[in-house]
């Protein structure tokens, strides 16, 4: 059981936000991720800053912490940068990122180049050529590939990760074809949990769609030959049901959690408060619940 956090980056690096990502590590969380988007929903209008220069000044100030995106989308990176940006985070890190990948959506992040946003079957589509490529050139020193969304020429990626042989994915996928690249490439895989229920539905309602999530990763990972549980399962929380309650107390988290690593959930993932936002909530309770929680599941 594995207990980590994400840290959306909003604050000024010298005005909190690094004593943000020092806190999260002397808390003991196991990873530390940010959103990678150029702006997201309601905070599309107050500061927002990038996740991979973000991600690098956290690699330099902290030493034990893993650190990582929730999520990467291609909906503006191209997988040849984003190859470098992430061989040199790890080196940065001495080792300790992990990227966290999925489809994209309809949010700000889609239109921001100018283009149309794409439809879920064409982020799909990309999606499905856009990891492929990125594990061969996180693999390979020199990668030329041809597609119909993403091309590479000779492109060079010496010395690679400091990981190998690559550093891992954690992809998140609720549908089946993203199902089949989590088992094919992943070393993680990411829900948070059924988006239709997210309003409407109830606490129990969204246990069981994630264990039919899970069931149906496993039938991917059947597919190929490979053991579910060889990949790690990370709920990023704040989207079921509910979605305070795993922040409202230790007793609601210890419930919340208990519930979901029944499941076969293996990391559950907090949003660090930040105060009049979607993710407000007592730092206190935050806090104690990231000295205490998992003892308490034990």
């Amino acid at each position: 059981m594995r207990l980590s956090t994400v840290i959306l980056p909003v604050r000024r690096w010298h005005d909190g936000g690094r004593d943000e990502w020092l806190r999260a590590e002397e808390l003991g969380f196991h990873t530390a991720y940010t959103y990678d988007h150029l702006s997201w929903r309601t905070f599309r209008d107050r500061p927002w800053f990038g996740a991979v220069p973000t991600l690098t000044a956290a690699a330099a100030a902290t030493s034990r912490m893993r650190l990582g995106t929730l999520v990467t989308s291609p909906n503006f990176r191209h997988p040849v940068t984003l190859a470098k940006d992430l061989i040199t985070l790890d080196d940065v890190s001495n080792g300790r990122i992990t990227l966290g990948i999925g489809a994209g959506g309809n949010g700000f992040d889609a239109t921001a180049l100018g283009q149309q946003a794409w439809t879920p079957r064409e982020r799909a589509d990309r999606f499905a050529e856009f990891v492929p490529l990125l594990d061969r050139l996180l693999t390979e020193e020199a990668v030329t590939f041809e597609g119909t969304f993403y091309s590479a020429v000779e492109a060079r990626n010496i010395p690679g990760c400091a990981q190998r042989p690559r550093l891992p994915f954690a992809v998140a996928a609720t549908g089946p074809r993203g199902l089949k690249l989590a088992a094919r490439h992943g070393q993680a895989w990411v829900t948070t949990g059924d988006p239709k229920l997210f309003e409407t539905g109830t606490p129990d309602q969204s246990v069981e769609a994630i264990r039919g999530q899970i069931k149906k990763l496993g039938e991917a990972c059947d597919d190929i030959g490979r053991d579910v549980d060889e990949l790690d399962k990370i709920l990023l929380t704040g989207f079921t049901p509910e979605p305070g309650r795993a922040l409202e107390s230790l007793d609601s988290f210890v419930d919340f959690a208990g519930r979901h690593f029944e499941l076969g959930v293996t990391e559950i993932v907090l949003h660090a408060p930040i105060p009049d936002s979607t993710f407000a909530a007592d730092r206190k309770v935050f806090e104690q619940i990231a000295t205490e929680g998992l003892a308490q599941l034990r």
